[in-house]
């Protein structure tokens, strides 16, 4: 693809034309899985950077700068988010093993009866949040879905989920007190920890 044809291309994305996002996909994906491939050995993972490069540009299209070729600005990106993903998947591991230790700790030292005094006490400060917050909890920690997932299946923003899962956590923290802390652990684990 020429400089010029390059150009119009992201002109055109920052117009918002739905075509040339997939035209940009149609010319580049093969390449970039291609090239994640390289990084990661791992299809599934590959994919997963990919999804977020491009979800990422569409994004941000109207303020794409790219100072370089098009087709160097989409390999770094690649690398950036196989860094980003590296890294979160090394503390990630961290947060597992914290959370098995503190699983081991309450199974321990809680009866049957208080751990589920404290499950119907969360759940119904769970059922007791702003709708769109505890939708978005629920689909997040009971369904399992990604925030990348939820902002499809409820059309908005990832932005818009976290902050919907941060206030979650703030609110439940605040109602249910420190006493709870290890119960909210277990119950939510490592997720809750990144949210």
């Amino acid at each position: 693809m020429d400089k010029g044809a390059t150009t119009k291309l992201i002109e055109r994305l920052k117009n918002e034309e739905e075509k040339a996002f997939i035209e940009l996909v149609d010319l580049y994906d093969r390449r970039m899985f291609g090239y994640a491939l390289t990084l990661t050995n791992d299809h599934t993972f590959a994919q997963d950077i990919l999804q977020n490069v491009f979800l990422r540009i569409w994004e941000k299209r109207k303020k794409l700068h790219i100072a370089t070729s098009l087709q160097n600005f989409l390999f770094k990106s690649v690398y950036n988010e196989f860094i980003n993903q590296y890294n979160k998947n090394r503390s990630t591991m961290v947060l597992e093993q914290k959370y098995f230790e503190a699983l081991d700790k309450v199974l321990q030292s809680h009866s049957e009866t208080s751990w589920e005094k404290a499950m119907v006490r969360v759940n119904h400060e769970i059922e007791d949040l702003p709708p769109k917050c505890r939708e978005v909890l629920l689909l997040s920690r009971k369904e399992g879905l990604t925030n990348v997932e939820i902002s499809e299946y409820l059309k908005v923003s990832i932005k818009t989920v976290e902050a919907h899962l941060t206030k979650s956590f703030r609110v439940l923290r605040k109602r249910l007190g420190e006493e709870y802390g290890t119960f909210m652990f277990v119950l939510f684990g490592s997720k809750r920890l990144r949210s």
